[in-house]
């Protein structure tokens, strides 16, 4: 081919190419990958309380449990359920922190209200005397200020230590189950005065709580406000009292953990 063909040609191919390449697909950028929640804890967290251990019945989870409702409720969330009724600080240490990774974006958890015995405490209180309730809680007040603090801050480090990327760790406190009222079946026959001391004892593990898990760097949301007006004995209770299921009993209602604990997670993790 001479060299004016070529000139002649050259173009037609340079155009033919361009419009291939034009016309061809490019690439599609990668799925943005979903945010990683875990939830950990004890039965505050795994669902006791909603009736319904639907997701696992060994652990008591369901998925009419805040981190279920958190999940469902966030556009691209991947939920791992480890919070398991029962447990205490050495589970998140021994066990549950396994379901942290790099990976974890977000994390959950309620935690210590069994370290210091509180639910076999209320159960002490409403079937024993006066004398054996008031011993139960004069230990649970002493393990509160002085065995609970070193405990939290073990459990807290293993799971800094499991989840060193995590945008947000939030703790949540514990609620209050009784008002000014606790004249209702559901209150099990608590005086108001038997009432008081174990609001003040909730009192005192929340505080406790609260301080360890800002030591470590993390979120605490207190539940007072948020179950307020919602006690055993309301009239729209967020949570249950005396119960014939015993795995339910002193335990968020499917109300509480809907619109008590959920929108505490949603305040931070969106």
């Amino acid at each position: 081919m001479s060299a004016a063909g070529l000139r002649r040609v050259l173009p037609a191919v340079a155009l033919a190419v361009t419009s291939v390449l034009t016309l061809a697909p490019a690439p599609s950028a990668s799925a943005a990958e979903p945010d990683d929640y875990v939830a950990l804890g004890d039965s505050y967290s795994s669902g006791n309380g909603t009736f319904a251990p639907d997701a696992n019945l060994f652990c008591y989870r369901s998925t009419r449990a805040y981190p279920e409702l958190v999940a469902r409720a966030r556009p691209d969330t991947r939920l791992t359920f480890a919070a398991c009724q029962g447990a205490t600080t050495d589970d998140i240490v021994e066990t549950q922190r396994t379901s942290l990774s790099p990976d974890t974006d977000y994390v959950s958890l309620t935690i210590g209200g069994n370290d210091i015995g509180f639910a076999g405490l209320i159960a002490s209180c409403l079937s024993g005397t006066d004398a054996a309730c008031a011993t139960a809680i004069e230990e649970a007040d002493r393990k509160v200020d002085r065995e609970l603090p070193a405990k939290l801050d073990r459990a807290y480090a293993a799971v800094s230590a499991g989840a060193p990327n995590a945008r947000a760790v939030v703790v949540l406190g514990y609620a209050r189950f009784f008002g000014p009222d606790v004249s209702c079946p559901a209150a099990g026959g608590t005086s108001p005065d038997l009432a008081a001391r174990l609001n003040r004892l909730t009192d005192d593990l929340d505080a406790a709580i609260r301080d360890r898990a800002t030591a470590a760097g993390f979120t605490y949301r207190d539940s007072t406000a948020a179950f307020t007006g919602h006690d055993v004995c309301a009239a729209a209770p967020y949570l249950n009292g005396s119960s014939v299921s015993v795995a339910d009993g002193w335990h968020p209602t499917r109300a509480g953990h809907a619109d008590g604990l959920a929108p505490l997670v949603r305040q931070i993790v969106g």
